[in-house]
């Protein structure tokens, strides 16, 4: 690398996170992109604005085999020795390998080729090897140097257009290599077509459409580079029939340069460049003159679009203010920051997306939002969304979810779904307990009444899930559909949701019928062996049992009957009553806790990390469980527990996340166990107390109010929570309001080195529906 780029890359090292002061650093200067980005993190370093659609980021591998893809489900794993190139798109800790469209690699000098080549090879390919050394990765921005081609690459992102730059060495010249091929989970036949053209003005445009975790997924880009094209070629590897130059063969009758096919790569030929070579690139899911659209909606170079997305990421990140360690503000802001990135934004600047019917809607008064894990994110990442982020926004969110159903060929609410399109991944209408929660919370300015016809519809739909025999018996019976134990709970969670609903907005009769359909949990809860089981359409409970199985298609989804019989959120004290009372419960945590997994083998199933006993922290059914101690009037074992699982769990290192991020809900949970409380039940308005793990923090809310919580005397030796007060008046209860907490003022923890042993009378202690 010339003398120029080295004084560069040190220049940037410079204002790196560990390089300023602490009294000078911001959430912006503590939040990380590399944690999570090793081990099984599954987040992405690239850059991103705030819910932007473009995720522009390295990957390091595309041509995984199966079992592999797994790890590499962000396209960048922090172990790989080599980059294969950048990439437009990137889910952030997703346990599901897609995306990676329309890749781009630098090369430098005579030899071009099209292939990616072995990383074991150096030179074999495009792909190019790099050292940690020389990446810097902050919210919106990433820098790296590709060592084989003496290039420095660097990244950065808006809300539809992102820009790439590429300092190329001097005396050679500059070329892309922009392959079509590539994706993430890249198995035969996944790219159905694609297409690439170069306009009159330089522009590239393109589109394709992939077969992978969502059907027919149609994707349109325009890149602008800054410089001329001197020369091209197209290719497509499959059919072997070449275009080169601008004429001859595969002139469009528009009069631009084009070819179609299955497996398309491009070579583009800049030559010799005195200055670097700025990319500006923009998507679209309507047509490539969308795109084009979108990329004139954001203008500037790559330091006008990076200074815009840093002072987005400044304010999105300046919503709370803490104050703690350098090593808590690392784990807190480097988990905040992920919370920021999905939902994302699916519309155009026209407010035009291609919706789950594969048509093109128009989005009126609203920006349409994709990318919904929703079994994950209906826990934590939602609620926290409400509290983080403007009313806007919020809204946004609830209205795409309205029109996907309203869009849906089933008429259903999204269950897993990205980039408009429909996976089916995971169980539950989870969608439901979203629109509840938020309506219940207080945001308006949507349909309340489309809301909840969307939210019954999708709990009617019968094809869906086991639904039909579910509203038959009031259980799903795993002879007739796997995974039924678990299907059963989530479904009387969603239910007793859409009761609040219904009943906010004057619809008693469908509260009555939620109502009663929120306490099936029963119907699968075998008091004998004090387990959640699965139960056959004969009524009987399939044996053999054994509660610590676990195995993909069984009676639970991605867990066990340990894990899954905790899963009451809205009537935790009706099932603490079928397991014997309080101090049954609390021998029962215990022992999930302190299970020893010694004689267990779970290395078949991907999702299972981070376990503590028969506690799995890396997969969302656990994530309420330390609370409930709370809700058996021992909350200083929710205390003990929150330690433990923050110590084990979290660290702000690139191996930092002990399961999947699965699109912000292990940061959200971290985000909230952090500040001292944690929404166990979304839809309930209640906020259930732990212990705060930061000196203070304070949030400013999007009705402008600001809500801080302190903990006087926080440190290592005084872990325990001695009194709680709320706005100077000691609190008798284990939760604070949604309400409360909207009205702003402190919540006050005062931290001692010994646990308060007081029982939590039973008035006390967070909602159950049958208290």
């Amino acid at each position: 690398m010339q003398g120029t780029f080295q004084r560069v890359a040190l220049a940037l090292a410079a204002t790196s996170l560990l390089a300023a002061p602490l009294a000078a650093q911001t959430g912006y200067e503590h939040a990380d992109p590399l944690v999570g980005t090793g081990g099984e993190g599954h987040t992405f370093p690239g850059a991103v604005a705030p819910f932007g659609m473009v995720q522009l980021s390295p990957d390091t591998d595309t041509g995984c085999a199966i079992r592999e893809c797994y790890g590499h489900a962000a396209g960048y794993r922090h172990g790989d020795p080599t980059i294969q190139g950048f990439s437009l798109t990137h889910f952030s800790g997703a346990g599901h390998s897609d995306l990676g469209d329309f890749l781009i690699a630098p090369v430098a000098g005579d030899t071009v080729p099209l292939e990616p080549g072995d990383p074991k090879k150096p030179g074999s390919g495009y792909r190019s090897r790099f050292t940690h050394a020389d990446e810097v990765a902050r919210p919106g921005y990433y820098a790296v140097t590709l060592q084989d081609q003496g290039v420095r690459a660097e990244m950065t992102a808006g809300t539809r257009v992102a820009v790439e730059r590429y300092a190329f060495p001097a005396g050679k010249a500059a070329h892309l290599v922009l392959d079509l091929r590539s994706s993430l989970y890249n198995y035969p036949g996944k790219i159905l077509w694609s297409s690439v053209r170069v306009r009159p003005d330089g522009t590239i445009t393109g589109a394709r459409e992939t077969r992978g975790w969502a059907p027919a997924r149609k994707l349109f880009f325009a890149i602008r580079p800054s410089a001329p094209l001197k020369t091209h070629a197209f290719v497509d590897t499959e059919g072997k029939v070449p275009y080169r130059g601008f004429q001859g063969p595969g002139r469009g009758d528009d009069g631009v340069a084009q070819l179609q096919g299955r497996a398309i790569v491009a070579r583009l030929d800049f030559g010799m460049l005195d200055r670097p070579l700025e990319l500006r690139v923009a998507l679209s899911s309507v047509d490539e003159d969308a795109a084009l659209a979108n990329l004139a909606s954001e203008a500037g170079d790559f330091d006008a679009v990076h200074a815009r997305t840093t002072a987005a990421w400044k304010q999105a990140l300046g919503a709370i203010e803490a104050q703690g360690s350098d090593t808590a503000l690392r784990n807190f802001y480097s988990a905040f920051y992920h919370t920021l990135m999905a939902p994302s934004v699916f519309s155009d600047a026209d407010g035009r997306y291609r919706g789950p019917d594969d048509q093109v809607h128009q989005a009126e008064g609203f920006t349409f939002h994709s990318t919904f894990s929703l079994w994950d994110t209906f826990r934590a990442e939602h609620p926290l969304l409400l509290l983080v982020q403007p009313e806007a926004r919020n809204r946004d969110i609830i209205q795409s979810l309205i029109a996907s159903q309203q869009e849906s060929p089933f008429g259903i609410l999204p269950v897993w779904q990205f980039q408009g399109r429909e996976t089916w991944t995971m169980i539950g209408y989870h969608a439901v307990p979203v629109i509840a929660d938020a309506y219940l919370k207080g945001l308006r300015g949507f349909d309340g009444k489309a809301a909840l016809d969307a939210m019954v519809a999708s709990a009617t739909y019968g094809p869906y899930g086991g639904l039909d025999w579910y509203q038959k018996l009031g259980y799903v019976p795993i002879d007739k559909e796997p995974e039924a134990a678990s299907k059963t709970v989530e479904y009387a969670y969603d239910d007793w949701t859409i009761a609040r609903m219904a009943r906010a907005l004057g619809r008693y009769d469908l509260a009555a019928t939620f109502d009663k359909r929120a306490a099936n949990w029963r119907n699968s809860f075998d008091v004998k062996t004090g387990f959640l089981r699965a139960r056959k359409s004969d009524g009987a409970y399939r044996t053999p049992f054994d509660p610590t199985a676990i195995n993909y298609g069984s009676d639970y989804t991605e867990g066990n009957a340990w894990q899954y019989s905790w899963f009451v959120p809205q009537d935790q004290a009706g099932l603490f009553r079928l397991m014997g009372g309080d101090a049954a419960v609390v021998r029962k945590l215990d022992a999930m806790f302190d299970f020893d997994n010694s004689k267990l083998d779970y290395s078949h199933a991907e999702d299972i990390a981070g376990l503590i006993g028969q506690y799995i922290h890396g997969n969302e059914p656990s994530h309420h469980v330390a609370y409930l101690y709370s809700y058996a009037g021992q909350p200083w074992r929710t205390q003990e527990r929150l330690k433990q699982i923050v110590d084990s769990q979290y660290k702000p290192t690139t191996d930092g996340l002990a399961g999947n991020d699965d699109l912000g809900q292990m940061s959200a949970w971290l985000v909230f166990t952090m500040l001292g409380f944690y929404p166990v039940a979304p839809g309930s308005n209640q906020y259930v107390l732990g212990r705060p793990f930061l000196e203070r923090a304070t949030l400013t809310l999007p009705n402008g109010k600001r809500f801080t919580v302190s903990a006087p005397g926080l440190s290592e030796a005084n872990r325990y929570v001695g009194n709680v007060t709320l706005n100077g008046r000691k609190l008798d209860r284990q939760f604070v309001t949604h309400e409360e907490l909207m009205r702003g003022g402190e919540l006050r923890f005062a931290m001692q080195a010994t646990p308060n042993r007081t029982v939590v009378p039973a008035a006390g202690r967070p909602y159950s529906m049958s208290r």
